[in-house]
């Protein structure tokens, strides 16, 4: 391992649109606080000016990035070869369901044989929308015995559509497709807007693994120049995520304003995307079940394409780091407030 005594000028952070500590953490003005007797900056990439590339939310090229997001884009920027280590994982229920035609009377998974299932396609290096649907689809059916085989998906061009599911949403309306996959917040306001009706409420499955997506596990990624490098700069920032996620749990109703302001929906959105105790459930962990059930995604995400190469779970993660933060955010009281929060974070 080599170490630079040069510390970087800048951390950056990225986080997805969804319950996250990343996000809690920014919130609270720990992260900045936290480096600053360093002379050390923390920035957003959400929030970069052009300076930034924020392509790097996605192929995670940039060597002082943390990010806690979906695993899709994860997944493939290893699968492609970048240097990234994961660092930790969490499970935050997002209600995944499948979406129907008001009126069409499908209900259940199992009345999902045969039907048209709409797969967006976009125009992106990694179109994690387009896996998302498919993996949905496939736990959804897989819970009644069926596969993809079964059923008929049917490509939806998402391009020219503005906002989260519009193009599928958009297709179903018209009659194109006979059911759709949606996940989270925006999607829960979305589908009131069209009328839809819920045909397979995914959380509500006894088994996880019907719910492995690009969020659940949702990995914590860090390059591995900045571990190699600063690893103390490693510990502590994940030390500032899990003291968030403690704050957390104590402070519900804070973590939904959060949550507003990160994913971009009202409080209606929030409450049916998020269920009671998600506040509870922010602490990320390397355990042997979250690893497998990214190893099941890491299968299905390559079965369909999606990663060039094949990644192996268990060599990727490096379980060191989260056990050093949790010995030093053990030293350390949780943080309070040290100022009124500022306005909401874009994602």
């Amino acid at each position: 391992m080599t170490r630079s005594a040069v510390l970087p000028s800048t951390l950056w952070f990225t986080r997805c649109p969804v319950p996250t500590a990343t996000g809690i953490a920014a919130d609270r003005h720990w992260l900045s606080e936290e480096f600053a007797d360093d002379g050390i900056t923390v920035r957003s990439l959400q929030d970069a000016a052009p300076d930034a590339d924020r392509a790097s939310h996605y192929t995670h090229a940039l060597p002082g990035l943390f990010r806690e997001g979906g695993n899709v884009p994860a997944l493939w920027a290893r699968s492609r070869g970048e240097a990234t280590r994961l660092i930790g994982l969490t499970w935050i229920e997002e209600r995944q369901a499948v979406l129907v035609a008001p009126g069409s009377g499908i209900r259940g998974a199992h009345a999902l044989r045969g039907l048209r299932l709409a797969v967006p396609s976009h125009s992106l290096a990694i179109d994690f929308w387009r896996a998302m649907a498919l993996r949905g689809f496939e736990g959804a059916l897989a819970s009644a015995g069926l596969t993809l085989d079964d059923a008929v998906p049917v490509d939806v061009p998402a391009d020219a559509h503005d906002g989260q599911w519009a193009a599928e949403i958009a297709a179903l309306r018209r009659g194109d497709v006979d059911a759709v996959y949606v996940k989270g917040a925006v999607a829960v306001e979305a589908a009131r807007r069209a009328g839809a009706e819920v045909a397979v409420e995914l959380d509500e499955l006894p088994d996880r693994r019907f719910r492995v997506n690009n969020g659940t596990p949702r990995p914590i990624t860090v390059h591995q120049r900045l571990l190699d490098d600063h690893p103390d700069l490693v510990d502590r920032f994940l030390a500032v995520l899990l003291r968030a996620a403690d704050w957390a749990a104590g402070h519900p109703a804070d973590v939904d304003r959060i949550l507003g302001a990160e994913t971009g929906a009202g409080a209606d959105g929030v409450a049916g995307a998020y269920r009671p105790g998600t506040h509870l459930t922010l602490h990320p962990d390397l355990s042997a079940e979250r690893l497998a059930l990214l190893a099941e995604q890491e299968a299905g995400l390559r079965a369909h394409g999606f990663l060039p190469e094949p990644v192996d779970i268990a060599a990727w993660a490096d379980p060191e780091p989260l056990n050093r933060a949790t010995a030093l955010a053990g030293l350390r009281p949780v943080l309070p407030p040290a100022r009124e929060p500022e306005g909401p974070l874009s994602a």
